[in-house]
C-alpha cells in the first residue's frame, strides 16, 4: 500500500511539473499566434476561427497554470477551478468543430459554399460557441454542487446528461468532417490539397489523442475520481498538450524546408489570406498552408 502510494505521489508530482511546462510553452505560442494573426494578418473566413481558438486554447492554458500553482501554494483543490478552466476547453472545442465542419463543406461544394455562405459567418458562428458553451458548463455545474450552493441530484443528473451529448456531438462532428475531408482529398478531388488542410487534420487527431480524455473526465468525473485517481493528472496533461501543440502545426505548416524565416512569415504562410492558385476551382480566400 506504501509502494502505490508512493508512487502515486510521485506521478502526479510529475504530472503536474509537465503539465506546467508544457502550458507555460503554450501559453507563448498561443500569444503569438493571437498577436500575429489579431494585429498583423490578413484574415479570411476560415481563419477566423483559428483566432478565437487561439484565444481559448490561451484562456484554458492560463486558467491551468495559474489553477495549479494556486493549488500547490495552498495545498487544496478546489472544484470550481476545474469548472472554470473547462470553460475554456469546450469553447475550442465547439470552436475546432465549427471550423473542421465549414472546411469540410467548402471544399466538397465550393460552388454552392461560395454562393450561400453569409459574409460575416465565421464571427457570429465564433459568437454562438462562446455564447452556448458557458450554459452547457456552468448550469450542469451549479446543479451538482461544483461552483456553489447544494448538489440538486435529479437536476444534475438532467442537466448533466445534456451537457455530455452536447460535447460528444461536437466531438463527432469535428472527428467526422476530418475523416470526410481526408478521404474526398485522398480518394475524390482532383485539385491539389485545399489552405487549411493540414492544419484541420492536425487538430482533429491531435484532439483524438489528447484532447479526448478530458472530456471524459468531465463527464465520469466522480467515477474516476474514486476508481481511478491516476487518470485526472494524466487527463490534464493531454488536455494542456492539445492546447499547446496547436501553434506547432500552424509553424509546421507554414515553414519552408531550407529556408530560415521570421516567425511572423511562416505564419502568414500558414494562416494568411492569399489568392487562390489558378485552375484550383472556385473557393473564398482562405489563407494558405
Amino acid at each position: 500500500m506504501f509502494g502505490l502510494f508512493g508512487f502515486w505521489k510521485t506521478f502526479h508530482s510529475v504530472a503536474f511539473y509537465l503539465s506546467l511546462a508544457v502550458g507555460l510553452c503554450g501559453l507563448l505560442g498561443n500569444g503569438l499566434v493571437l498577436w500575429n494573426l489579431g494585429l498583423h494578418i490578413k484574415k479570411g473566413p476560415l481563419s477566423v476561427y483559428l483566432l478565437h481558438l487561439a484565444a481559448a486554447d490561451f484562456l484554458f492554458l492560463g486558467c491551468q497554470v495559474g489553477f495549479s500553482v494556486a493549488q500547490a501554494a495552498l495545498g487544496a483543490e478546489d472544484l470550481l477551478y476545474f469548472v472554470i478552466t473547462f470553460l475554456g476547453f469546450a469553447a475550442g472545442l465547439c470552436l475546432l468543430a465549427a471550423f473542421s465542419a465549414e472546411r469540410c463543406v467548402s471544399d466538397i461544394f465550393p460552388g454552392c459554399y461560395q454562393r450561400c455562405r453569409p459574409r460575416h459567418a465565421s464571427a457570429v458562428l465564433c459568437s454562438l460557441a462562446w455564447a452556448l458553451t458557458l450554459p452547457a458548463v456552468l448550469v450542469p455545474a451549479h446543479a451538482c454542487g461544483l461552483l456553489w450552493g447544494p448538489a440538486r441530484p435529479l437536476a444534475c443528473l438532467r442537466y448533466h446528461a445534456a451537457s455530455v451529448t452536447w460535447l460528444l456531438a461536437l466531438v463527432c462532428v469535428a472527428c467526422v468532417a476530418g475523416l470526410v475531408l481526408f478521404i474526398w482529398v485522398a480518394c475524390c478531388s482532383q485539385r491539389q490539397r485545399p489552405r487549411f488542410y493540414g492544419v484541420t487534420l492536425g487538430a482533429v487527431l491531435l484532439f483524438s489523442f489528447c484532447g479526448l480524455p478530458f472530456v471524459l473526465y468531465w463527464s465520469l468525473r466522480p467515477l474516476l475520481d474514486f476508481l481511478l485517481p491516476i487518470f485526472p493528472p494524466l487527463a490534464a496533461f493531454l488536455a494542456c498538450i492539445n492546447c499547446s501543440s496547436k501553434p506547432v502545426i500552424y509553424f509546421a505548416m507554414g515553414r519552408q524546408p531550407g529556408k530560415r524565416e521570421p516567425l511572423r512569415a511562416v505564419l502568414q504562410r500558414a494562416l494568411g489570406e492569399a489568392a487562390e492558385p489558378a485552375g484550383a476551382g472556385p473557393s473564398l480566400p482562405l489563407g494558405s498552408v
